[in-house]
């Protein structure tokens, strides 16, 4: 049953049966915890710049907390601040936030990349944007910018108006005559930005020893929009939800919008009518098989090379899809149909009619997966491509924050819609899917699994939604006309997106504007797996572990 969690560890610091005790968390740091605050759902730990490996480590392998789900950076008046969301795969409602401050003049902290492979990107996008250099990191240079780029675009001295001006020295040619080896073993190899395998504007650094990758490096940036600070500048009730749409844009996004809502509601204390969460459910459901059908159409592109079956089944069924979610918001791909509160508007008229396409569709499912079985998974070619190439074992996966199919497909029992429940899923019944083997082959079957758990979860919603009373049916709370959230209230929620986990993190002001708005992209923290899934391996094996990560851009730079 899908509300039957893992086996808890009951054996960490820390850990009772009414919960975490965040007292005895304290007693295992000692003095290294400067100071304790709130946030909501969970307590935060202040700790000194210069101990972040003793603190995390401690967390890690005496208190149980294996998941860094966020890195979050910003800067106030008097310091600038790190914050690390810590939760625990086995239950990621155990969350606990741990605080580094630095000066405004030596903005320099411990790099927490020793404990959390994850965190190497996650600080070189906070010394990108926010300007925090992280002692000890590996590689602690731009990720999203280029390596010219003055200044950092979300410090609070930035100057947005300065143009930026480059030398044409920095656009010197990396590869000059006296960079080539004559005796060298190994070629440098481009893939991308600009090619159909990298699923978006994407640049993959590629070592190759014989026909062997020896090294992997992707380069991440090219689509980078300031979605998070655009968000800061919307407010709450009505400017922020559009953008959730485009970050995960090709099939996602009312599951992007519901990250948002979730966070903003707890955050405002706002309550959802039960009609609503049906709705919203049933929606997200559809926008997860649109989803993942997009992602085995281009597994498929990418891995035969063939456009005409495979690849175009999926855009047929994935079509029916957004059809039935164009009829219910009014648009194919950017939806912005969920509120505050609930959602913009009840079901289309004729509702009979509605609930027949749906019906359709869902009867329909089990024979257009027959096909995708007969054409992928029962495919001996296919089986050669992907059995056993891209391997990723859970112990890796989890080190490097790899959340949704990618990391259940690895054997790790972690989907936020059952282990930190929201929405109406606590009262359906569905399974998480998972495998044990963590390859090419097994994220794509948990895919098209996960369309199986999903048509079941929309089933059972269209029963309630034909026999919901037509007076009980509130589409919306009651919302205050301009939101302003308590002054200093931080909060950090999530929920599972078609890539896994989406969160987001919010810090209010007492405006209806937020102070920093954070962005977790699943997509982001996946990618970071894919040096794990290739080196070793051949070309063609890279290509194929890419498309298995199903990464949108969009999402990965925001």
């Amino acid at each position: 049953m899908s509300l039957e969690r893992p086996t808890d560890r009951t054996d960490t610091v820390g850990v009772t049966e009414e919960g975490l005790d965040y007292d005895a968390l304290a007693d295992l740091l000692g003095d290294r915890v400067v100071s304790r605050e709130q946030h909501h759902h969970t307590e935060a730990f202040t700790i000194r710049p210069d101990e972040v490996q003793d603190v995390l480590f401690a967390l890690r392998d005496q208190a149980g907390f294996d998941h860094c789900s966020n890195v979050t950076a910003q800067e106030y008046e008097n310091r600038f601040e790190t914050i690390y969301h810590l939760k625990k795969y086995a239950d990621p409602t155990q969350e606990l936030s741990v605080v580094v401050p630095t000066s405004k003049d030596n903005p320099v902290s411990e790099s927490a990349e020793p404990v959390y492979r994850t965190a190497d990107w996650h600080e070189r996008e906070a010394y990108d944007l926010v300007g925090i250099q992280y002692e000890g990191h590996p590689d602690m240079r731009r990720i999203l910018l280029p390596e010219t780029w003055k200044g950092h675009p979300m410090g609070l001295d930035y100057n947005q108006e300065k143009p930026q001006i480059v030398t044409l020295e920095a656009h010197a040619n990396p590869l000059e005559d006296d960079e080539h080896d004559a005796g060298a073993d190994t070629m440098y190899l481009n893939i991308g930005p600009h090619h159909p395998a990298t699923h978006g504007v994407l640049h993959i650094e590629t070592v190759l020893d014989g026909e062997q990758v020896a090294h992997v490096e992707p380069d991440i940036g090219y689509l980078h929009r300031c979605e998070e600070q655009m968000a800061q500048q919307g407010t709450y009730r009505h400017e922020i939800m559009p953008y959730p749409d485009r970050w995960d844009y090709v099939s996602a996004g009312i599951l992007n919008e519901w990250a948002y809502a979730r966070t903003a509601e707890e955050l405002t204390d706002l309550d959802v009518p039960d009609y609503a969460q049906v709705i919203r459910t049933m929606s997200a459901e559809l926008c997860r098989i649109a989803a993942h059908m997009l992602a085995v159409g281009t597994f498929a592109l990418d891995v035969y090379g063939e456009f005409t079956a495979t690849f175009m089944y999926a855009f047929r069924d994935r079509e029916v899809v957004e059809n039935i979610l164009e009829d219910l918001t009014g648009q194919r791909l950017m939806f912005n149909y969920l509120r505050l509160g609930g959602v913009a508007w009840d079901l289309p008229e004729p509702r009979e009619a509605f609930f027949e396409k749906i019906r359709d569709f869902l009867d329909g499912l089990p024979h257009k997966l027959d096909e995708y079985h007969d054409l992928l998974t029962s495919n001996e070619i296919f089986q050669l491509r992907c059995a056993n190439t891209g391997v990723l074992d859970a112990e890796t996966a989890k080190q490097y924050g790899a959340t949704g199919p990618v990391a259940r497909a690895s054997g790790v029992d972690y989907d936020i819609r059952r282990d930190d429940p929201y929405g109406y899923y606590p009262e359906l019944d569905w399974d998480v899917v998972t495998a044990e083997e963590g390859d090419n082959y097994a994220r794509v079957l948990c895919r098209l699994q996960e369309v199986e758990e999903s048509a079941r979860i929309i089933d059972q919603c269209v029963d309630l939604l034909e026999d919901w009373p037509e007076d009980d049916r509130e589409i919306q709370s009651n919302v205050p006309r301009t939101l302003r959230p308590d002054d200093d209230a931080e909060i950090y929620r999530a929920v599972e997106g078609a890539k896994g986990e989406l969160g987001i993190y919010i810090r209010s002001d007492g405006t209806d504007k937020p102070a920093r708005f954070k962005i977790r992209s699943p997509a982001f923290s996946n990618l970071q797996t894919l040096p794990e899934l290739a080196v070793g391996e051949y070309v063609p094996d890279l290509i194929a572990s890419l498309a298995s990560l199903d990464i949108v851009l969009g999402e990965v730079d925001r």
